[in-house]
C-alpha cells in the first residue's frame, strides 16, 4: 500500500470508528472499571471503546493482514510486524462519560518501531489532527490549516498541561512535576490527547505526563513533531513505549523541562 493509500486508510479508520462511537456519546451506555477494585485509580472503559476498536481491528485485518495491531481494549497481535497500528479508541474516557468533548480516537502507525504517522479524531466536533513527523494539519468544519507549535524557550512564559496531577506517583515523580509547575505561567488539567494537539496548534507550550501506555502517545508523536515540537521520555529517550512523557513546542523549552524532570 502506498503512502497516499495508507493516509486514506487511516482516514477511513477514523470515519468508521467515529460512526461506532457517536451513538454512545451523551447517551446511556455500559461502563466497566478496569481497576476491578484493586485500589488503583478509577479506570473506566465503555461499550463505545470496544465497539470502535473492534471496527478498526476488522478493517486492518481485512485490508492489511501482514500488519500488526496494538490496541487498548484487545491487546496486541503480530506485535513484531514491520508495520504496527496502535489504537486508542477513546483517549479521554473520563471526559467522554462526563459528556465533555475533550476526548479523541488515536490512530498511530509505527514502522520498525518508530512512530511515522498519526491521527487524532474528535467525531463530535468534526476535528481531525494529522501528522507524519514532517508536517501536521488540522481539518474541521471551519476548513483545513497547517499546524505550527509556538516558539517559547522560557518556562516562565509557558502554558503547561497534564491530564491529572494525581496520576503522578507519590514521591520523586510528583515532586518533579511540581517543580515544573511552580515555574510555568499557567497550568491546565484534563485535556488528555487534546493537550498534545493544542501544543501542535501553538496554544499550549508544554505537556508533562506519567504512566502512559504506547496507545496513549504513539499517534500524537508525528502530530507534535510535524508541527515543529518535540516529544520524549523524561530521560530524553524515545516516547513510543509510553511511561513518563514530556512534549514541548520548542526544543529549548523541552531542554529546560528535562533539566527539572531528569536532573
Amino acid at each position: 500500500m502506498s503512502v497516499v493509500d495508507l493516509a486514506q486508510f487511516m482516514e477511513d479508520l477514523a470515519t468508521q470508528s467515529g460512526a461506532a462511537i457517536l451513538p454512545f456519546f451523551r447517551a446511556h451506555f455500559g461502563l466497566d472499571d478496569k481497576s476491578h477494585g484493586t485500589g488503583r485509580a478509577f479506570d473506566p472503559v465503555t461499550e463505545a471503546d470496544r465497539a470502535a476498536e473492534t471496527v478498526m481491528r476488522r478493517m486492518i485485518k481485512d485490508r492489511l493482514p501482514s500488519h500488526g495491531i496494538l490496541g487498548e481494549e484487545f491487546g496486541s497481535e503480530r506485535a513484531d510486524a514491520e508495520c504496527v497500528w496502535v489504537l486508542d479508541p477513546i483517549d479521554g474516557t473520563r471526559a467522554f462519560i462526563s459528556g465533555l468533548p475533550t476526548w479523541g480516537t488515536l490512530i498511530g502507525l509505527t514502522h520498525h518501531g518508530a512512530a511515522v504517522r498519526g491521527l487524532m479524531h474528535q467525531p463530535y466536533l468534526g476535528e481531525r489532527f494529522l501528522g507524519d513527523g514532517k508536517t501536521a494539519s488540522v481539518r474541521s468544519p471551519r476548513g483545513e490549516r497547517r499546524l505550527h507549535s509556538r516558539r517559547s524557550e522560557a518556562l516562565g512564559d509557558a502554558i503547561l498541561a497534564t491530564t491529572d496531577p494525581r496520576l503522578f506517583a507519590d514521591g520523586e515523580e510528583a515532586e518533579r512535576f511540581r517543580a515544573i509547575e511552580a515555574q510555568v505561567k499557567m497550568s491546565r488539567y484534563g485535556a488528555d490527547c487534546y493537550a498534545y494537539c493544542m501544543l501542535a496548534a501553538g496554544q499550549i507550550d508544554l505537556v508533562v505526563e506519567a504512566g502512559l501506555k504506547p496507545y496513549d502517545i504513539v499517534a500524537l508523536i508525528p502530530i507534535v513533531e510535524g508541527a515543529g515540537g518535540v516529544v520524549t521520555g523524561w530521560d530524553g529517550g524515545p516516547a513510543t513505549g509510553g511511561g513518563r512523557i514530556v512534549a514541548a513546542g520548542d526544543r529549548r523549552l523541552h531542554e529546560a523541562a528535562l533539566r527539572l524532570l531528569n536532573p
